[in-house]
C-alpha cells in the first residue's frame, strides 16, 4: 500500500479532474433538484395542480434520466470519458434555459411542453455523475479514491442548498432556471482543458475489447446480479429525498403541522447529504470496507425515518431537523456510485457508473405510484413507511452481500 505525505494527498485531492467533476456535479444537483424546489410557485403561476401535474412531470425528468443514463453511459465507455462530460452539460443547461422561457411559450399545451422539457434535462442531466466518478476513480490512486469521490459529490450536493437559496432571492422563479442554464454553460468552457482518463487511453484504439456493451450486464449471471446489487443499495436515498422531501407537504396535514414547504425541506435535505459524502469517504478510508461505511449510514437513516413520521417532526422546523438527518444517513451516494465503479472492468466502468445512479433515480417514478396506490387504502405516513421498508430492506441486502471493493485495482476489463 502506497504511503503519500500530507502534501501529495492534497496534490491529487485538488487536481483538475476532481475540481471540474465536483463543479460539474454542483450545477448537476442545483439543475437536478430545481424543478422539485420551484414545482409549487411555478405550476401555480401557469395554472396548474401542483401535486397531479407535478408529479407528472417529476415522473418525466426521472425517466429522462433513466435513458440518459444508458446513452451517456454507453457513449463514455465507446468514445471517451470527457465526451459526455462534454455532451450531457450541453443538453442539460439548454433545456433549464428553455424551461426559463415557459411564461411565454404557447406553441402547445404547457403541462405537455414543461413536461418534455425536464424530460430533455433528464437525458442531459444522467451523464455528469457518472462520467465525473469515472473520470476521478481511473485518476486517483487506489488509496485515496474514496476521499477524492467524496469531495466530487459532497461539493456537488451543495447545489441544492444553492438552488433554494436562489429560487428565495430571484425575482420569480424562471431566473432560477436561467442561472442554472448560464453556469452549466460558463462550466463547459471551463473543461477544455481537462485531460481524458490514462486508464481509458489505454484501452481507447483497441477494437479487439467490446466497450460500453449494456446488454452485457445482463447475459452473465454474476456480473447481473452484481449490477441489480448496485442499484439497490441506491434506493433509500431517492425514497428519503423523492417522497419525504420532495413530496413534503403530503405529510403536514398528519402531523398536525400547518404546513411544510418542499423547497426548504429538499435543501435542508442536501445540506446532511452533503455533509455525509464528505464524511462516507473518510469513514470507509477508516474501515477500509465500502460496505461496512455503507451500511452504518443506512442504519443510522432507517432510525431517522422512523423517529420522523411515528412522533418526531412535530413542527415544521422539526421536519426539516430530520430531513437533515436522512440527508446526512443517506450521504454514502458518492460512496455508492464509487462501488459501481469499482465492479467493473474498464471497457464497462462509465457504463455501469452511469447507468446505476441514473436507474435508482429512474425508479424514484414506481416508488411514487407505490406511494399514490397504498395512500389510496394508507394513511400517508404508513405509505411512506411501506414504501420505505422495500427500500431499505433491499438496500442492505445489497450492501452486506455485494463484494467489497475497497482498495480495488481498476485497470481490468470484463
Amino acid at each position: 500500500m502506497t504511503q503519500f505525505s500530507t502534501s501529495e494527498k492534497w496534490k491529487h485531492l485538488l487536481s483538475f479532474p476532481v475540481i471540474i467533476a465536483a463543479l460539474g456535479y454542483f450545477v448537476d444537483i442545483y439543475d437536478l433538484l430545481l424543478f422539485g424546489i420551484v414545482r409549487v410557485p411555478s405550476l401555480s403561476e401557469l395554472g396548474m395542480d401542483v401535486d397531479t401535474v407535478g408529479t407528472q412531470i417529476i415522473n418525466y425528468q426521472m425517466t429522462g434520466l433513466l435513458v440518459g443514463g444508458i446513452i451517456w453511459g454507453v457513449f463514455g465507455d465507446k468514445k471517451g470519458r470527457l465526451s459526455v462530460l462534454f455532451g450531457s452539460i450541453l443538453v442539460y443547461s439548454l433545456a433549464n434555459i428553455a424551461c426559463g422561457f415557459l411564461p411565454q411559450l404557447h406553441f402547445m399545451d404547457q403541462a405537455t411542453l414543461y413536461a418534455w422539457l425536464r424530460f430533455i434535462a433528464g437525458i442531459g442531466l444522467a451523464g455528469e455523475l457518472g462520467a465525473g466518478i469515472t473520470l476521478v476513480s481511473e485518476s486517483l490512486p487506489k488509496e485515496l479514491r474514496a476521499i477524492g469521490t467524496s469531495l466530487v459529490a459532497g461539493f456537488g450536493l451543495l447545489g441544492a442548498v444553492v438552488a433554494q437559496l436562489t429560487v428565495q432571492m430571484a425575482s420569480n422563479w424562471t431566473t432560477a432556471y436561467f442561472i442554472g442554464g448560464g453556469l452549466g454553460l460558463l462550466l463547459l468552457v471551463l473543461r477544455i482543458s481537462v485531460s481524458e482518463s490514462g486508464i481509458y487511453k489505454d484501452i481507447e484504439n483497441n477494437t479487439a475489447i467490446a466497450k460500453g456493451n449494456f446488454l452485457s450486464l445482463f447475459t452473465n449471471k454474476t456480473r447481473c446480479i452484481k449490477y441489480l446489487k448496485c442499484i439497490a443499495i441506491g434506493l433509500p436515498t431517492w425514497y428519503c429525498i423523492g417522497i419525504l422531501a420532495m413530496m413534503a407537504n403530503q405529510f403536514a396535514p398528519e402531523m398536525g403541522i400547518a404546513s411544510i414547504v418542499p423547497g426548504k425541506a429538499i435543501m435542508w435535505g442536501y445540506v446532511g447529504i452533503s455533509a455525509g459524502d464528505f464524511a462516507s469517504g473518510f469513514i470507509s478510508h477508516a474501515l477500509h470496507s465500502r460496505k461496512k461505511a455503507i451500511f452504518y449510514m443506512m442504519l443510522f437513516t432507517v432510525i431517522g425515518v422512523v423517529w420522523m413520521l411515528f412522533g418526531g417532526a412535530s413542527t415544521e422546523n422539526s421536519y426539516y431537523f430530520f430531513c437533515a438527518w436522512l440527508g446526512l444517513g443517506t450521504g454514502y451516494w458518492a460512496m455508492f456510485v464509487t462501488v459501481a465503479a469499482e465492479q467493473f472492468g474498464t471497457n464497462l466502468r462509465n457504463t455501469t457508473t452511469t447507468t446505476v445512479p441514473n436507474m435508482v433515480r429512474g425508479l424514484l417514478p414506481v416508488m411514487l405510484l407505490l406511494f399514490d396506490y397504498c395512500k389510496q387504502s394508507q394513511t400517508v405516513i404508513n405509505a411512506a413507511l411501506i414504501v420505505g421498508i422495500l427500500a431499505f430492506g433491499l438496500g442492505m441486502y445489497a450492501t452486506l452481500t455485494i463484494p467489497e471493493t475497497h482498495n480495488k485495482e481498476l485497470d481490468f476489463i470484463e
